[in-house]
């Protein structure tokens, strides 16, 4: 099942699962976010169509993060006149995690669990930057020191060999 809903002035079509990127959304992370403006509904009975929203229906996202998007540079320049002014802009965008969708006599929820790792961690991560929380290890009882293993000697580089002129020859 998906639907088409309208936020921040733009559409998207979502089903349950997706992650999507929308404008800024009030709320901290991990907050349940619903969308009631609903322009259409795909499924098993066919496709509803709003006029132009459809009426009771309802799509639930939790709220991952809210960040900054990508920067676009601005700039600014008047030929043969030494004018040039660069700017930059981030606008502000929130990630969302699509639940469930109900409306026109279906529903349809997602069986996952929802990660809060942020963009960022995911980066950090990727570039082993970040430590990975991993399940919690054991103790392990303490071993007997066991003598330093010997290393085996460092293998000597061989010396390029000379060059001969074709005047030497």
């Amino acid at each position: 099942m998906y639907a088409v809903i309208k936020t921040g002035g733009k559409q998207y079509r979502v089903q349950p699962g997706d992650t999507i990127v929308v404008e800024k959304l009030d709320g901290d992370a991990g907050a349940n976010v619903s969308f009631g403006e609903v322009l259409m509904l795909g499924g098993d009975k066919g496709v509803t169509l709003g006029a132009p929203l459809i009426e009771g229906a309802a799509v639930a996202a939790t709220l991952i993060e809210t960040r900054k998007g990508e920067k676009i540079k601005i700039f600014k320049k008047t030929r043969r006149q030494g004018y040039r002014r660069t700017n930059g802009h981030r606008q502000p965008e929130s990630v969302l995690r699509i639940t469930g969708i109900e409306g026109a006599g279906e529903s349809a929820k997602w069986d996952g669990e929802v990660s809060l790792t942020t963009k960022a961690e995911i980066n950090l991560r990727a570039r082993n930057l970040a430590s990975r929380t991993a399940a919690p290890v054991a103790e392990e009882a303490p071993v007997a020191e066991a003598a330093p293993a010997k290393k085996a000697p460092a293998k000597k580089k061989a010396a390029p060999a000379a060059e001969v002129s074709g005047d030497e020859a």
